[in-house]
């Protein structure tokens, strides 16, 4: 079974001010080092005045893919703060840069390392984290007598309703964990008295929210 990977969901931005520095953080879902790249790339180009954008990714569902940089901060002090951060806050497939626009005073070695750290801490303190779980896509046909029970059934569920479709009969495609997915179908099946045809299609993650 494929494990749950917490990621950020969308794009997330926040600021601080330390000793006269500003510290504009940003974090972002990537799939890809490609994706990562891009992502940087864009941030570097919006703040092209900066003194350093240092970053952290882990761009896999695993954690083998990692990058991290200091641009130009003392070794040690920025990237890898951040992508402990990541690694602590157990998220994949994120990117954060962290923008600095130097304030004319120094901060030192233990300063910056606590405020790169803190600087994404509190950005993805803030960021809309979703759980991203394998699921399987199904398609619910009924005959229009069975439509009421169909959406009762499928707004009960922890399932993403995806589309609907009113053809000769209707049909309702969902996304299903797949960890929930016999217990979804024969749930459906007995709900509806044997009155709808699920047919299987093609697994993938998806993201949902995390109950606290």
């Amino acid at each position: 079974m494929e494990k749950s990977v917490r990621t950020v969901y969308a794009r997330h931005e926040s600021e601080k001010v330390i000793e006269r520095s500003r510290f504009l953080t940003y974090s972002a879902h990537v799939e890809s080092e490609e994706e990562a790249r891009a992502f940087l790339a864009e941030i570097r180009s919006q703040h092209s005045l900066a003194n350093h954008c240092c970053y952290a990714f882990i761009a896999d569902k695993i954690g083998n893919l990692q990058r991290f940089s200091d641009d130009g901060e003392p070794q040690g002090t920025a990237g890898v703060p951040i992508l402990e951060v990541l690694k602590n806050k157990k998220l994949y497939e994120t990117a954060v840069a962290v923008v600095r626009y130097f304030g004319g005073v120094k901060l030192g070695a233990g300063g910056l390392v606590r405020a790169y750290s803190s600087s994404a801490a509190e950005n993805l303190d803030g960021a809309d984290i979703r759980s991203l779980e394998m699921c399987v896509e199904y398609c619910a046909e009924v005959e229009y007598t069975g439509v009421d029970g169909a959406q009762k059934y499928i707004s009960s569920q922890p399932c993403s309703l995806l589309s609907c479709d009113y053809g000769a009969k209707a049909s309702f495609t969902v996304a299903v964990k797949k960890a929930d997915e016999e217990k979804f179908c024969a749930g459906f099946t007995d709900y509806m008295q044997g009155r709808v045809t699920l047919r299987r299609g093609e697994e993938y993650y998806a993201p949902f929210q995390i109950k606290e």
